[in-house]
C-alpha cells in the first residue's frame, strides 16, 4: 500500500493497553504501510491484581511489531481513577504531545460509558485541539451517541493484521476473537445503505468506524 503524500506523524492517544488495536487495528497497519509514522500513547498500563502493569506493557509492544507502531509509550495514571487525575492526564498528553508534534491524532469519543475512555476522549480532545492538525475520534465499545463519518474498509490482510495484533493480549480473556471478527465485518451496516455496500470491491472485510472532528487541507501548489 502505497500513496504520493507526504508521510504523516500519527499520534493515538488511548486509555489502556489493547484500546487502540481494538478500535482502529487496520488503520494502524494502513498507515504504516503508507510510510507514516504511528506512535501510541497510553495513559495507564492497566495492571490486573498483583501486577505492576509489566506484563500488559509486554503485551503492547508485542502487538505494536505486527502492526508497525513505532512507538509505545505509557503514563502512570490508575486504571479506573482517571476522574481523579486530570491535571497528571493533562501534563501527561502535553508531554506526548511535545515528543514529536502530529499531524493527525486519534482517541476516544468523548461520549462513553467506561469513565477512563470518557476523560480520556475529552483530555486528548483539548490538547489536540491546539496541537495537531487533524482530530478524529474512534469508537470503543463502549461509546454512546456515536455517529461515524469516516468508514475504514479494510482487506483480509489487514484483517488478519488486527486480529494477530489482539492475540497477544493473553491477559484479556473476554476478547473473544470469533465474537470480535464478526462485529467488525458487520456493525458497519447499521450505518451504512446496502446499496453503497454492493459497490464495495470484492475482498472488502469489515470496518473500522470513526468520527473526523476536523481536518485541515492545504490546497496544492501550483
Amino acid at each position: 500500500m502505497t500513496t504520493d503524500r507526504a508521510a504523516r506523524s500519527v499520534l493515538i492517544v488511548v486509555a489502556h493497553p489493547d484500546d487502540a488495536e481494538l478500535a482502529m487495528g487496520m488503520r494502524i497497519r494502513a498507515h504504516v504501510l503508507a510510510s507514516d509514522r504511528v506512535r501510541v500513547h497510553c495513559l495507564s498500563a492497566g495492571p490486573t491484581d498483583g501486577d505492576d502493569g509489566a506484563a500488559r506493557r509486554d503485551e503492547c509492544l508485542a502487538a505494536a511489531k505486527i502492526l508497525g507502531i513505532s512507538g509505545y509509550t505509557f503514563s502512570p495514571i490508575p486504571d479506573t481513577r482517571f476522574t481523579d487525575h486530570r491535571g497528571a492526564i493533562n501534563a501527561a498528553l502535553f508531554d506526548a504531545f511535545a515528543t514529536e508534534r502530529p499531524d493527525v491524532v486519534y482517541t476516544h469519543h468523548p461520549d462513553d460509558q467506561h469513565l477512563d475512555h470518557a476523560v480520556t476522549g475529552e483530555e486528548a480532545t483539548t490538547v489536540a485541539m491546539r496541537e495537531a492538525a487533524d482530530l478524529i475520534h474512534f469508537r470503543s465499545p463502549y461509546s454512546r451517541t456515536f455517529e461515524p463519518n469516516l468508514y475504514f474498509v479494510g482487506t483480509p490482510e489487514l484483517l488478519a493484521a488486527k486480529q494477530a495484533a489482539l492475540a497477544c493480549f493473553t491477559s484479556q480473556r473476554q476478547l473473544d476473537m470469533t465474537v470480535f471478527i464478526g462485529l467488525t465485518e458487520l456493525a458497519y451496516r447499521q450505518h451504512v445503505h446496502h446499496r453503497v455496500v454492493e459497490r464495495f470491491p470484492d475482498g472488502a472485510r469489515g470496518a473500522e468506524m470513526f468520527r473526523t472532528v476536523r481536518q485541515i487541507v492545504h490546497a496544492s501548489s501550483p
